[in-house]
C-alpha cells in the first residue's frame, strides 16, 4: 500500500477564511479530509489552492502532437503537456476517416487506460463522420459520411467501448438509428458540426443526444425569427454543453451569455486544443500547413482559425476573466459536470472519500503547482 498526505492546502470551494486542510490519499484513492499521523509521502502544498483534477473532454493535439500522429509517443506527450495545465484525464479527440487508414484509432484505443506519464486517456471522441458538410469546418470532406450501420460497425471494431463520444448532426437522415445504436454502447451522442434548425434539434434531444460538442461553433447562428439549434440548447435543462472560452471562438459578449443561459452545472470548459497547445507563440506546421500559434490561438496563414493553444486552467483563468463566474463554479465546469457527462461522477471530478485520487494544486493566478494523476504525482513546477 502507497499513501501520500496533501498538507496546508485550501480546497476550492471552501468558505473564505477556512483554515487550512490535509488529504490523504492511499492506494490511489482519496481516503480522508483528515490530518494523518503516517504516510508514505507528505506534500506540502503551501496554502495553495486544491481541486480535483480537470477533465478535457474535447482535445485534439498538444505539445507538438496529435492523436493523428498514430503513434503511443504522441498520446504520451499530449498526456504530459496536458497535467501541466491541471488535466488529469483526457478524450482524445479526431475523425475517422471513412474507407481509409484509421490506425490512429487503434492506436487511441490500445493505449486507453495505459500509463502515459501524465493525464489519463479516458477515451476516444469522434468528431464525425456523421456531421453536416456546410458545418464540418476544418474536417476534411473525405471525413464525412451519412450514417450508415456498416461504418459505425467498422468504427466500434476499431475503437470498441473506447469511443466514449461521438458529435452527429441529428438532421441527416439514419440518425436516429445511429444515435440509437450509441446510447446501446454507452456512447455519449453529442450535437455538433450541424445545420439542424430548432426542431431538428429538439428532435434530436428526444432521440437521446444529451450533450452538446463546442456552444456556437461550427452549427447556425440565432435569429430571432429563425432561432436555430441555440434556442432549442438553452431551453433544455437536460443537455450539458462544451464551451471554448479563449474569448476568440465566441466573443466574451457572448461567453457571458452563455454563462448565465447555462448556469455552472451545464457549462462544460473545453480546450478544443491543438498541436500548439503547451507550445510557444511562433510558426509550426500541422496537416502540412504552416500556421502561427499567438496568445493561444492558431490560424493558418490566411486567418483561418484552426483552434486553440491554451491549456485547460488558462482557459479557466479566461472564464473568470470574461464571465461572473466564481473560481469554483469554474473549477465545477472542468470537475464535476465534464465527469458526469462520461458518467464517471461515482469516480472523478470530486474531493470527496472513495474518489480517485487524480487532484491539481493551483496558484492564485491559475498557474498549476502540481498536478496529481491516480495518487501520483506526474507534474511539478
Amino acid at each position: 500500500m502507497t499513501s501520500l498526505l496533501i498538507t496546508n492546502c485550501r480546497r476550492f470551494d471552501a468558505q473564505a477564511g477556512a483554515a487550512p486542510c490535509s488529504i490523504l490519499i492511499r492506494d490511489g484513492v482519496i481516503e480522508t479530509a483528515q490530518p494523518a499521523d503516517r504516510a508514505d509521502q507528505v506534500l506540502d502544498a503551501g496554502g495553495r489552492t486544491v481541486a480535483p483534477g480537470f477533465i478535457d473532454v474535447h482535445i485534439q493535439g498538444a505539445g507538438g502532437a496529435d492523436v493523428l500522429d498514430a503513434t503511443p509517443e504522441a498520446l504520451q506527450t499530449m498526456a504530459r503537456t496536458c497535467a501541466r495545465f491541471g488535466v488529469t484525464s483526457f478524450l482524445g479527440t479526431t475523425i475517422y476517416k471513412p474507407g481509409q487508414d484509421n490506425r490512429h484509432l487503434r492506436v487511441a484505443a490500445e493505449c486507453v487506460g495505459r500509463d502515459l506519464g501524465g493525464a489519463h486517456l479516458l477515451g476516444v471522441h469522434l468528431e464525425g463522420p456523421f456531421i453536416s458538410p456546410q458545418k464540418r469546418g476544418m474536417i476534411q470532406p473525405d471525413c464525412l459520411t451519412l450514417p450508415a450501420r456498416a461504418v459505425l460497425d467498422d468504427i466500434y471494431a476499431l475503437l470498441d467501448d473506447t469511443l466514449a463520444m461521438m458529435t452527429v448532426a441529428p438532421e441527416l437522415p439514419g440518425s436516429a438509428d445511429l444515435i440509437h445504436r450509441l446510447l446501446e454502447r454507452g456512447t455519449v451522442a453529442s450535437f455538433g458540426h450541424s445545420k439542424a434548425d430548432y426542431d431538428q434539434t429538439v428532435h434530436g434531444f428526444e432521440m437521446g443526444i444529451t450533450h452538446v460538442t463546442h456552444l456556437f461553433n461550427a452549427m447556425v447562428s440565432l435569429h430571432h425569427r429563425e432561432p436555430g439549434p441555440l434556442a432549442a440548447i438553452f431551453e433544455r435543462p437536460d443537455v450539458t454543453c462544451q464551451v471554448i472560452t479563449d474569448g476568440v471562438h465566441s466573443h466574451p459578449a457572448v461567453l457571458r451569455l452563455a454563462f448565465d443561459a447555462l448556469g455552472p452545472e451545464r457549462f462544460v470548459t473545453i480546450t478544443d486544443g491543438m498541436h500548439a497547445l503547451g507550445l510557444p507563440d511562433g510558426s509550426y506546421v500541422y496537416n502540412n500547413l504552416q500556421y502561427e500559434s499567438r496568445d493561444g490561438t492558431a490560424r493558418y496563414k490566411d486567418g483561418t482559425l484552426i483552434g486553440t493553444a491554451l491549456g485547460l486552467s488558462q482557459m479557466l483563468a479566461r472564464l473568470t476573466r470574461f464571465t461572473p463566474c466564481p473560481s469554483a463554479a469554474a473549477i465545477r465546469t472542468v470537475t464535476q459536470n465534464a465527469a458526469q457527462v462520461l458518467g464517471l461522477g461515482r469516480t472523478k471530478g470530486s474531493l470527496a472519500p472513495g474518489h480517485d485520487a487524480d487532484i491539481v494544486i493551483l496558484e492564485s493566478d491559475w498557474s498549476v503547482h502540481t498536478t496529481i494523476v491516480g495518487g501520483r504525482i506526474v507534474y511539478q513546477r
